[in-house]
Parts: C-alpha cells; sequence; structure tokens
C-alpha cells in the first residue's frame, strides 16, 4: 500500500480516543475496531464534504477495505483519523487513511477502502453523480475550506 505518512496531506479528520471496549485480552486495540474508526472518518466525510447528514441518503457501499498496522494503541490513547479521497473512477472510488496516535506520536495505522456508487432501488452499481464527483474535488484540491 502506497499512502502518505504525514498528517499535512489530509484536510479531514476525526479525534477518537480508544476505549476499554475497543482493547483485546492482550491490551491493545483489536485489529477490527480499526474499521470501525475508518467508518467514523467516513461518515465524517460524508457529512462535511457533501453535506450529508441523513445517512439513508449515502450512496456507496464498501466494496474493499486494506489495513496495515504500525504500533500499538491501548486504553485511553488519542488517535486522529486522517481520510482524504484518493482515486476517483466511474463507479467508484478510494479513501486513504492516516491514523496517528497522537498520546505516542507514532502513526498507528495507514488504510485504504474501496467504495462502489450503489444505486439500492435497482441493486447494483451505479455511475458517480458529477455533483459529488465536483466536490470531493474541489475540496480534496482546496478550494474549499477544510474542516475537523
Amino acid at each position: 500500500m502506497t499512502l502518505s505518512r504525514m498528517p499535512e496531506n489530509y484536510r479531514l479528520w476525526v479525534d477518537v480516543t480508544v476505549r476499554f471496549r475497543d482493547c483485546d485480552p492482550m491490551g491493545h486495540v483489536n485489529n477490527a475496531v480499526y474499521l470501525t474508526y475508518l467508518e467514523m472518518a467516513r461518515t465524517h466525510y460524508w457529512a462535511e464534504v457533501l453535506d450529508i447528514r441523513d445517512f439513508r441518503r449515502v450512496n456507496f457501499i464498501l466494496a474493499r477495505a486494506e489495513i496495515d498496522y504500525r504500533a500499538a494503541a491501548t486504553v485511553g490513547d488519542r488517535l486522529r483519523v486522517y481520510i482524504r479521497a484518493g482515486r476517483l473512477g466511474r463507479r467508484s472510488f478510494d479513501f486513504h487513511y492516516l491514523i496517528w496516535n497522537l498520546t505516542r506520536e507514532v502513526p498507528a495505522a495507514e488504510a485504504k477502502t474501496v467504495q462502489v456508487i450503489y444505486d439500492y432501488e435497482a441493486l447494483r452499481s451505479a455511475p458517480m453523480p458529477e455533483e459529488v464527483r465536483r466536490r470531493i474535488r474541489r475540496f480534496e484540491s482546496g478550494t474549499e475550506a477544510g474542516r475537523s
């Protein structure tokens, strides 16, 4: 996976404090919980960049997730989950993530997900709406204010 390990390359993020329930018997964040952290970042991205707050209106499904674990996180650690859009295809697009452990000042994980635009009535993939593509490109290019 080739991603940027530099937080300054991301314009949007969500902060998470590791909870006891996030950890496995060894005391570090369970590998599956990282998928929840990615989901939190995607939800934040969709709300901030596309102004979609009714998640029944989100028209994509998660098709693939890759995570490279870099350093353990434990109860009480403060994590910052950075997110940015990558490739924008005709029917799918990528999100790239950097999970930075603010407590330990190290990268905890890097990830990539592939989302497919989905028509829930027709039950099949659909072309990415031009308005969605335009707003993502505008945000990622820096012509729209970043938020956290």
